[in-house]
């Protein structure tokens, strides 16, 4: 007998931007933010149906979707704790198929907190395409470098992709995954989902210039100059000395 599951989803929540290092954040109310991220990313359209994944980095492994679950069901008890070793203790749920580019993107990149894994319209048609986002406007530098990269199609849930996803996340904070997505890392779930949503919102944008014809790239000199002044814009660069 199959038992029917209401398709009733709740109206999108804004993800909990939890600390990532000294927060004294408890493993209940990270694993509670995992699922609001998961479960805002589903809503906001990034990743239809069960795709895509969300993590959080927790001691020295990480707390991540389960496999094949829709989002607007989990319960904080779902969520998978894998370790550093990628171990998951018996009694839990399986994990998502993706943990193994998730723990290597942490093992990467200690300054990463958290981890989107979409499968958004517009960056999916670019990855299909083996094409990665050009310096076609300043905002691509929001990744940390002059382009989005696509990195190479190796096939799902595998260690070469995984090494994949750890190279093109070595100098970068997102990228195309060919024939298949992006990912986005962050300090936080909040950063991480903010940042996959501005390379769905730049992907679209490419794509439709494409439309035009070729685009006008910036130059590397003056990437070079955004990034710099990326570097000192928001609330998290340093003030002058002697001003607040």
């Amino acid at each position: 007998m199959v038992t029917k599951t209401s398709k009733k989803k709740p109206t999108a929540v804004k993800p909990v931007r939890q600390p990532t290092r000294g927060s004294g954040v408890g493993e209940a109310a990270l694993r509670r933010a995992v699922i609001e991220t998961a479960q805002a990313m589903s809503e906001c359209g990034l990743s239809p149906g069960r795709s895509g994944n969300v993590s959080a980095r927790w001691g020295d492994g990480m707390l991540i979707t389960p496999s094949g679950m829709p989002y607007y069901e989990l319960m904080p008890k779902d969520i998978v704790h894998v370790t550093a070793d990628g171990a998951v203790a018996q009694g839990q749920r399986k994990p998502s198929s993706e943990w193994r580019f998730h723990l290597s993107a942490y093992q990467r990149r200690p300054d990463c907190g958290a981890v989107v894994h979409t499968h958004s319209l517009h960056a999916t048609v670019l990855a299909c395409a083996h094409r990665r986002i050009p310096a076609f406007h300043y905002m691509v530098a929001v990744a940390g470098g002059t382009d989005i990269p696509c990195i190479p199609y190796k096939p799902f849930g595998t260690m070469k992709l995984a090494k994949l996803v750890a190279d093109g996340l070595t100098e970068r904070r997102a990228c195309l995954m060919a024939n298949h997505g992006q990912i986005a890392i962050g300090d936080t779930l909040g950063a991480a989902l903010e940042l996959a949503q501005e390379v769905e919102v730049l992907a679209e944008q490419y794509v439709k210039v494409r439309m035009l014809g070729k685009p006008r790239l910036l130059s590397a000199k003056q990437m070079a100059d955004v990034l710099k002044r990326f570097a000192a814009y928001g609330q998290n660069a340093q003030a002058p000395a002697g001003k607040g």
